[in-house]
């Protein structure tokens, strides 16, 4: 007997998709950053900002930090700012590849001047998730090398490691060390976290608490994510997502935009091995760069998009797929995930958000707030935020 929405109902709102705060600013390509009208020009109104995404949506209750972008005075205060919005602070995401002195790498560099001072960063960010109430300290390197022979390979493994070792050992007994890996930039002949088993490789050394984040932008074209989704709930290793599409090489566009069926069958395997709803301890995170799309009403089709993918993932039938897998019926299971993927559980999400007090169209319910008109006329003047501020 096939899933009826009625069946998921409750499943679906157990959901929740932490935003990033650097999405409100200003962001562009390698070319140019573009300013837009209404633009936060501080941490506090980013904080608002992503709180109409949740007040539309439901599915957004808290929002990741940047650190040093989104340093402030008294993190006291910027989180009493968010729970009068409605959210809570989340993640705390560090930052080692903007600086001059982290041009030859950060926690893998040759210098130890230099690896202190990374290393010493992550600690700062660990006081400031103490000061925050966060679990998660999310760590992306940008280290890696662009020519052969530029440096040895090995020893930059046993470096990070070494480094990975001391952060770790500083995180509470309630806090969690995520590491994320991307195949290729800004290192462009190798990339010192490239991949889910090198990632996998460097948390495995460091303990339980020390897991993976999956940036579903950041493999090669062809690759099977879904197959590493899989693998890594598997080993018990998969943190957190990072939500976004790519078309080419780079990523960070809206998620689902590129490969609706790819954010299904992700989802499937994230429900299908427990990843997914009250009980899981995989975080589902947003990363995107709104260039040339308002930032608010971006982040509310990115959520939509993630909680519409998850409906038809839930509404696979899995009883009737796994007699299908027994008797090897290769097609009746294949038309088992086709018939969820391609049901139109639009009409049910604009019921099922109506029924609990949300608009059954937040696109439509923001654009018709004011609030967009709002912001682009009291925010004028001061410096913008943007990527890198």
């Amino acid at each position: 007997m096939a899933t009826a929405f009625g069946d998921i109902a409750g499943l679906l709102a157990e959901q929740a998709i932490e935003l990033p705060s650097w999405a409100f600013g200003n962001s562009g390509t390698r070319f140019k950053v573009f300013g837009s009208a209404g633009t936060p020009r501080d941490p506090f109104e980013k904080i608002a900002d992503a709180a109409q995404v949740h007040r539309h949506t439901g599915l957004a209750p808290s929002v990741a930090l940047h650190i040093p972008w989104d340093l402030v005075d008294s993190y006291a205060d910027l989180r009493r700012h968010a729970e009068d919005n409605g959210v809570a602070l989340g993640t705390i995401n560090s930052n080692t590849f903007q600086d001059d002195d982290y041009k030859l790498g950060s926690l893998a560099h040759r210098d130890e001047a230099v690896r202190r001072k990374a290393i010493d960063h992550h600690f700062r960010c660990i006081d400031v998730m103490n000061e925050t109430g966060s679990r998660d300290l999310k760590i992306w390197l940008a280290d890696g090398t662009n020519y052969p022979g530029q440096d040895d390979l090995r020893g930059r493994q046993d470096r990070l490691a070494a480094s990975l070792a001391e952060i770790y050992a500083r995180i509470g007994a309630e806090q969690r060390l995520v590491l994320e890996y991307k195949f290729f930039e800004p290192a462009f002949y190798h990339t010192d976290v490239p991949d889910w088993g090198t990632a996998y490789s460097q948390v495995a050394a460091l303990g339980e608490r020390a897991v993976v984040c999956l940036d579903t932008g950041h493999h090669a074209p062809g690759t099977n994510i879904e197959f590493i989704v899989m693998q890594l709930l598997r080993l018990g290793k998969l943190g957190s997502f990072d939500f976004n599409s790519r078309f080419y090489a780079d990523d960070d566009l809206i998620v689902g935009a590129a490969d609706p069926f790819q954010l299904f069958r992700i989802l499937f395997e994230v429900v299908r091995g427990g990843g997914y709803g009250a009980g899981s301890d995989v975080a589902f995170m947003l990363d995107q760069c709104h260039n040339i799309e308002k930032k608010i009403p971006g982040q509310i089709r990115s959520v939509l998009n993630v909680q519409e993918m998850t409906a038809r993932a839930l509404l696979v039938d899995g009883e009737a797929l796994r007699a299908a897998q027994a008797d090897g019926d290769v097609l009746g299971a294949n038309g088992i995930l086709m018939d969820a993927f391609y049901t139109d559980v639009r009409p049910a999400l604009a019921a099922w958000r109506e029924g609990r007090g949300l608009p059954a169209d937040p696109m439509a319910a923001y654009a018709a707030s004011g609030y967009q008109e709002k912001i682009e006329t009291e925010r004028v003047g001061g410096v913008q935020a943007g990527w890198g501020a």
